[in-house]
């Protein structure tokens, strides 16, 4: 493994208690959730410079369903701190994949394509430090990478300018199918323009 290679880290919320602002019944709403973060697993899996994805989750049944897809899964052990829970699976990162450099992609990226992945990684190799990619309104962040030893994620409300505060690069270019994540239903309209991944056009017909 190059020093190139990335190990994506991908945080699920339980789909039960996911994506809480899309107005649909519950039923579907979990189907959703589940679809969003599997289409995203499946695109990150498929980047050329992806060595490995680790999900980390606390859905048991779920954590079945990422591994069918090819993704390792850990337990969430910070569920209640997105950031500590990320940092602690940068550090399993490590010890399964020393020779990788973590990248935390968001798991609701359902029109996520690996070309734009592959690019904002291409990107990041440029920078001896943390980069990141920000969301399309222009606030948040969809992706944050940085060696193993200054791996330290800011996603939050503002996330965009508190990684910039940190000194993180920020990843230009128009990576459209990267930047759009889905909270809600209008979103999820838009990515449907953009072109969903195979779970979720199912999950959007039942």
């Amino acid at each position: 493994m190059t020093a190139t290679a990335y190990v994506v880290l991908l945080p699920v919320k339980p789909p039960a208690r996911g994506k809480s602002r899309l107005t649909v019944d519950p039923v579907r709403r979990r189907r959703l959730a589940a679809a969003f973060a599997l289409d995203t697993a499946r695109a990150c899996l498929a980047a050329d410079q992806v060595a490995a994805v680790l999900a980390v989750t606390d859905d048991a049944r779920f954590a079945e369903e990422l591994r069918s897809v090819g993704c390792e899964t850990i337990p969430d052990g910070v569920a209640d701190d997105l950031n500590r829970s990320l940092r602690q699976a940068a550090a399993e990162a490590r010890r399964r994949w020393p020779d990788a450099v973590p990248v935390a992609v968001c798991a609701d990226l359902p029109s996520l394509v690996p070309a734009d992945l592959d690019a904002a990684l291409t990107d990041a190799a440029l920078s001896t430090g943390p980069a990141f990619v920000a969301d399309d309104e222009g606030a948040g962040t969809t992706l944050y990478t940085a060696p193993y030893d200054e791996f330290s994620p800011a996603f939050g409300v503002g996330s965009r300018a508190a990684h910039l505060e940190h000194g993180a690069v920020e990843i230009e270019g128009p990576l459209s199918t990267l930047r759009h994540d889905v909270d809600d239903t209008p979103a999820l309209a838009e990515a449907k323009l953009l072109g969903l991944g195979a779970h979720t056009r199912l999950a959007m017909l039942t």
